[in-house]
C-alpha cells in the first residue's frame, strides 16, 4: 500500500501505526508495507492505482479527487469543518449517520472505482500557511500566488487569489525560487518537517480551509473481500484506533513544534484578520449552493451532513 506522503512526515507515520497495529491484531496473518509517495505511483495517482490494483491500497485525503467530482470534498470534512463539525462530530456522521455508506456509494457506484475506504487520519486543525510578507486584510491577500489544493484553491481564486496545486514535497523548493509567495501544508510538526520555516517567517492561524479535515485509508475492493471476516475487524478497529492514537500524540507534537519555531527560529505567529475568515465562509457558501444545484450526489452529501450537525453540535457547545 502507498501513501501521498513523504516517508520523514508525520502524517506518514499514522499509515506505519495502522500497519503496525493490523499485524498485532491479526496475529501476524496482514502485513502491510506502509510505502510513501513515489514509491510505486506518484502521489496523485494512489485512487487509480488502487482501483486497478497496481496497489493493495493507499493512504490519501479525498479532496485530492475533487476533479472527478467535487463531492470528494465533504468526505474529508472540508472546507471549515462542514456545518461546524469537529473530528469526532464528523466520525459520528461516518459511523452513526450513515456517512460511511454514502462514502462507499460514491466511490464504488458514483466514480465507479472497485475500492473501499475508511476514515484514518485527522490532520488538523491547520494553520492559514505561510507568507512572505505580513497580511494585514482581505486586500494583501488578493494578488498572491499560493499553494492550495481541492476546492479550497477555488475558493481561495474566488477570494482574489492565485492558486497553484502541487504535492508537499515540491512547496519548499517552489518557495525558495519565487514561484509562490505563500503556501499551506499542515502546521506545527508537519511544516517544521517539510523546512517551511527556513523560508518564510509570517505564519498565520487559524485557518477555516481545513480546521477538522480527515484522511483516508483506501483498499481495493478484491483485497478487501479476499480478507477474513475477522481480518475486516481488524481493519474497522485498527483505522478508528489510528485515528485517536496517532491524534492525541501530534497535537503535542504540534504545540512542541510551535514553540520552536517561535523561540529558535524566529518566526511571527501571526493571527488570521478576521475579514479573511468571514470571506472565505461567505465563497465557500457560494460555491457549495452552485454545486449543489448541478450536482445531486453533493446535495445529498452536504443535506446529509448539515441535517446531523445541526442535531449535534449544538448538544455539545
Amino acid at each position: 500500500m502507498q501513501s501521498t506522503w513523504a516517508a520523514s512526515w508525520t502524517i506518514q507515520d499514522n499509515f506505519r501505526f495502522f500497519a503496525e497495529r493490523m499485524d498485532k491484531l491479526t496475529g501476524g496473518q496482514v502485513k502491510i508495507e506502509a510505502m510513501a509517495a513515489g514509491q510505486i505511483v506518484p502521489p496523485f495517482e494512489v485512487l487509480d492505482a488502487t482501483h486497478k490494483k497496481v496497489i493493495d491500497g493507499a493512504h490519501a485525503i479525498s479532496y485530492y479527487w475533487v476533479g472527478k467530482n467535487k463531492a470528494a470534498t465533504l468526505f474529508s470534512n472540508t472546507p471549515a469543518g462542514i456545518a461546524g463539525m469537529d473530528h469526532m462530530d464528523f466520525l459520528g456522521w461516518m459511523y452513526e449517520g450513515g456517512g460511511l455508506d454514502m462514502w462507499w456509494d460514491f466511490y464504488q457506484n458514483v466514480l465507479k472505482l472497485n475500492v473501499v475506504v475508511f476514515p484514518i487520519l485527522p490532520a488538523s486543525p491547520q494553520a492559514l500557511g505561510w507568507f512572505k510578507r505580513p497580511i494585514k486584510n482581505l486586500a494583501d491577500f488578493k494578488g498572491m500566488k499560493c499553494r492550495q489544493t481541492g476546492i479550497v484553491a477555488e475558493i481561495y481564486q474566488k477570494m482574489g487569489m492565485t492558486t497553484v496545486n502541487m504535492p508537499g514535497g515540491e512547496i519548499v523548493p517552489s518557495a525558495q525560487r519565487g514561484v509562490i509567495d505563500c503556501a499551506e501544508w499542515v502546521g506545527g510538526a508537519e511544516d517544521m518537517r517539510l523546512g517551511l520555516h527556513q523560508v518564510w517567517k509570517y505564519h498565520y492561524t487559524p485557518g477555516m480551509h481545513e480546521s477538522a479535515s480527515i484522511g483516508e485509508l483506501i483498499i481495493n475492493a478484491d483485497v478487501w473481500k479476499g480478507l477474513t471476516p475477522q481480518q475486516q475487524e481488524a481493519v474497522r478497529s485498527a483505522t478508528t484506533e489510528t485515528f485517536v492514537r496517532w491524534w492525541v500524540k501530534w497535537q503535542r507534537q504540534n504545540a512542541d513544534a510551535i514553540d520552536e519555531m517561535r523561540t529558535k527560529h524566529g518566526t511571527q505567529i501571526l493571527r488570521t484578520p478576521p475579514e479573511i475568515l468571514t470571506a472565505f465562509f461567505k465563497a465557500w457558501d457560494e460555491i457549495a449552493k452552485e454545486e449543489s444545484a448541478k450536482n445531486p450526489f453533493f446535495k445529498k452529501v452536504l443535506d446529509s451532513q448539515r441535517a446531523w450537525a445541526a442535531r449535534v453540535v449544538p448538544a455539545k457547545r
